[in-house]
């Protein structure tokens, strides 16, 4: 074979084994790994460390405020649940001292003086003894009386207010010492009658705008 007939087919051989497509199936050999003391770390490539993590994300930080915030919030509220009724419960004493006060005034305004009292200090409407819990039509449709069966209100007017000018009502607050509007800093408000009792101590009342509990 001439020196140019062999290099022709030198370069006809070789462009026709370049021009082959590859074999895309031949697998690449695996980078060995090793065990390390954060992890594992393939040889040859970036950490891949995910035992060994630094610190904490943004999104781990959110969902940590997250849960705190209403595991806190639920904490508050059971702190004390006891103290949460009793402040449910003396808010509905001074609503209902509240309604008392307007169905008396409603009775001024038809008889010019206010209802007299009994020695229990209940109202007193002539000869009708109106009891906590009763109606007195048509002033009130029910006059309220304490939700604790141990506890009652008092209602007062001056025997020696023979014209029922004036009259002072009471209640036994449960939070009496944390309550800003008890009397006396919880103890008994200074206008109380002798042996008036509120089931407990009368540290609550209201009157009439010519006198003060």
């Amino acid at each position: 074979m001439g020196r140019k007939n062999y290099r022709d087919f030198s370069n006809f051989f070789f462009k026709l084994t370049s021009s082959r497509p590859k074999d895309t199936n031949i697998q690449k050999k695996s980078a060995p790994t090793t065990l390390g003391a954060k992890g594992f770390t393939l040889i040859g490539t970036k950490s891949a460390s995910f035992l060994g993590a630094k610190g904490f994300t943004l999104i781990e930080l959110v969902v940590v405020i997250a849960i705190l915030a209403i595991v806190s919030t639920f904490a508050i509220t059971a702190i004390n649940p006891i103290e949460q009724y009793q402040k449910g419960q003396d808010s509905k004493r001074k609503t209902d001292l509240a309604q008392v006060q307007r169905a008396l005034e409603a009775y001024y305004q038809d008889h010019g003086k206010y209802p007299s009292n009994t020695p229990d200090f209940k109202i007193l409407d002539g000869a009708t003894i109106y009891a906590w819990g009763s109606s007195w039509s048509p002033y009130i449709n029910v006059l309220p009386s304490d939700s604790n069966s141990n506890k009652t209100f008092v209602y007062y007017t001056q025997s020696s207010d023979l014209q029922k000018q004036s009259y002072w009502l009471y209640a036994s607050l449960d939070r009496g010492s944390k309550d800003s509007q008890a009397c006396n800093s919880g103890n008994a408000c200074s206008n109380v009658p002798n042996g008036a009792t509120c089931g407990d101590v009368c540290n609550y009342g209201v009157s009439s705008s010519n006198t003060s509990p």
